[in-house]
């Protein structure tokens, strides 16, 4: 449950995923203090502008790191030196004439993209996830917005928060401010919810992993910390077993508990 219990490093994976021209490539993402690096493989280098972005739009990602992406260019083959009487077909044959498909060719001679419009694509994502980067910042620059934990995620030309804030004037403000940034369109706030104490909560961090971790305190049982984070007492069996507790009633003042998603 975000935010509590998913490390920044698990919402930029969540955030990458939910992109459909990244989902499916298996981009591999670590975070340390807020400094994000993606690596992987992608189709070709303009992917990695476009992982920047979206990465960017996720609550405490202070630089992201593409460098460690691997383009795969489809190679390119060179136009025959002689065409012969076929070149008027505007069109080139690679390999043996049997059971090959054709490629059109472009003007210069050389082979037109394999994926027509995927620049204009990709582009148009980058424009798109660029509006979410502009809510996520009118977000961290409002007084009463700016330590509460919110993502900002792009799906067409709106966006979706996505987080906890501390009261429902916060939320309908997030809201606000949102659709007042050009270019959006519409604003999903379906993951946004309303906890009491949402900024302390959020702060107890360990800053090498970016998971949530809590210092137990005096009277503090694994059912009132369940309650705390998920607003649900039976939840403790799930914090026990994530931090290998046999026995919950047993805790310590100054014991620290990761808490799961």
């Amino acid at each position: 449950m975000w935010p509590f219990g998913k490390s920044t490093a698990d919402r930029v994976k969540d955030a990458l995923s939910e992109q459909p021209r990244l989902k499916d490539l298996g981009l591999q993402v670590q975070e340390k203090g807020g400094n994000v690096t993606v690596t992987g493989m992608v189709p070709n280098d303009r992917y990695g502008s476009l992982v920047k972005v979206v990465a960017e739009g996720i609550n405490g990602v202070k630089s992201v790191d593409t460098g460690g992406l691997i383009a795969q260019e489809a190679p390119q083959q060179a136009a025959p030196q002689d065409a012969g009487p076929s070149a008027s077909d505007n069109s080139f044959t690679s390999g043996p004439a049997s059971g090959t498909a054709e490629i059109p060719a472009s003007p210069g001679g050389k082979p037109a993209s394999a994926a027509p419009g995927l620049e204009a694509e990709i582009k148009e994502m980058e424009d798109r996830s660029k509006i979410a980067k502009a809510v996520h910042k009118a977000i961290r620059s409002n007084g009463e917005l700016k330590d509460d934990p919110i993502d900002v995620l792009q799906s067409g030309k709106s966006v979706i928060l996505r987080g906890v804030v501390d009261s429902d004037h916060e939320q309908r403000l997030a809201e606000k401010l949102a659709r007042e940034v050009d270019g959006v369109s519409g604003v999903d706030i379906s993951g946004l919810r309303v906890a009491a104490g949402a900024k302390e909560l959020s702060q107890e961090k360990d800053q090498s992993t970016g998971d949530t971790v809590y210092t137990v305190k005096p009277g503090d049982t694994l059912g009132a910390i369940a309650q705390k984070y998920y607003g649900d007492v039976t939840e403790y069996k799930k914090i026990a077993h994530y931090n290998n507790i046999s026995d919950p009633d047993l805790i310590k003042v100054g014991q620290q508990i990761r808490i799961p998603g």
